[in-house]
């Protein structure tokens, strides 16, 4: 019998390049050596410690080790709940902090996972093209590559918002549901949600909508740019982000390897807001997805390997 992987969960605080202090997550194995990395990318308005938590666990169990990091405005990190001034230093924020922790040691030659929910599926694919060979594949569970037609405001007040947030970056004037209520399926979970005093309530602030408005639809026009190897889960029932773009990065993306998983009448919260059986089935297409991509490795660590092997090779070499 197998023995049970034991986690071991710490907190830290990190500094970012403008001086503020971003909480940094991590779950590893404390009793044997990860199969590989995982980087979870938190959605909007949520944040690692305590939402991604159960998710972040389940990998462990199968012997992943998990790092997470709370953006700017978010969870336990610095700066004013909900506000996102810039999404282009989100980005800076997680690859360095990602990247520090891919080029220790030990972790040099294990594969590198990102793993995105909604807004963080959004965050993944731009780290992916910050990068593009730096990342072994992303699982993108109803990726923000288009925010639902049915929550966005309509052109007009979106180029009204837009002028506004220059100039009122924090006001909370956009009109939304509540996307806790339309997200998350169990109400036990909705109500963890919005008890959790680290996720962001209320309507989106200005300067946030503006960028993450900016964001989707930069993503959305960039489509076929998407190279890694990714696995795509969507509920069909999901009112957040738009399902049918989800199925257009599948069938335009270069990637030569992409897989797309749809589940009828399941939601948004794919991760953790579903009943437990649905859980299963979505878990159950992760891990035999990422399973099958580690046990067989890739060419990026084939590569590093054997430049580290040249580099060996040149420093020990001396002539007669």
């Amino acid at each position: 019998m197998a023995k049970e992987i034991e986690i071991k969960y710490e907190e830290e605080y990190v500094l970012n390049s403008r001086g503020m202090k971003l909480l940094a997550t991590k779950w590893i194995p404390a009793n044997e050596n990860p199969k590989a990395l995982i980087f979870m990318c938190h959605g909007y308005a949520m944040e690692c410690s305590i939402t991604m938590n159960s998710t972040a666990r389940r990998f462990v169990k199968s012997g992943y080790a998990v790092y997470g990091i709370d953006y700017e405005g978010h969870g336990k990190s610095d700066g004013l709940a909900g506000l996102v001034m810039n999404f282009d230093d989100v980005i800076d924020d997680c690859f360095n902090h990602f990247s520090k922790i891919c080029e220790k040691g030990e972790n040099k030659n294990k594969m590198r996972y990102l793993l995105g929910e909604s807004m963080g599926g959004a965050v993944a694919m731009l780290l992916h093209w910050k990068k593009p060979d730096y990342w072994d594949g992303a699982i993108l569970s109803a990726p923000m590559c288009k925010i639902a037609d049915d929550i966005k405001p309509n052109a007009w007040m979106v180029t009204i918002f837009s002028a506004l947030s220059k100039l009122t970056p924090t006001w909370q004037i956009i009109p939304t549901e509540d996307i806790i209520d339309i997200a998350f399926k169990v109400p036990e979970v909705r109500k963890q949600i919005k008890g959790n005093k680290y996720c962001f309530k209320g309507k989106p602030r200005l300067r946030t909508g503006y960028e993450l408005n900016r964001v989707a639809t930069e993503i959305e026009k960039r489509l076929d740019e998407v190279s890694l190897p990714f696995l795509i889960l969507h509920g069909e029932a999901d009112r957040v982000t738009d399902v049918s773009v989800s199925k257009q990065l599948y069938e335009v993306a270069s990637s030569s390897d992409k897989t797309l998983k749809l589940y009828p009448k399941m939601w948004h919260g794919l991760l953790y807001g579903e009943p437990p059986e649905n859980l299963e089935i979505v878990f159950s297409d992760i891990f035999s997805w990422i399973e099958k991509r580690t046990k067989y490795g890739n060419t990026r660590i084939e590569r590093e390997l054997k430049n580290e092997n040249e580099d060996s090779t040149r420093g020990t070499y001396s002539c007669c």
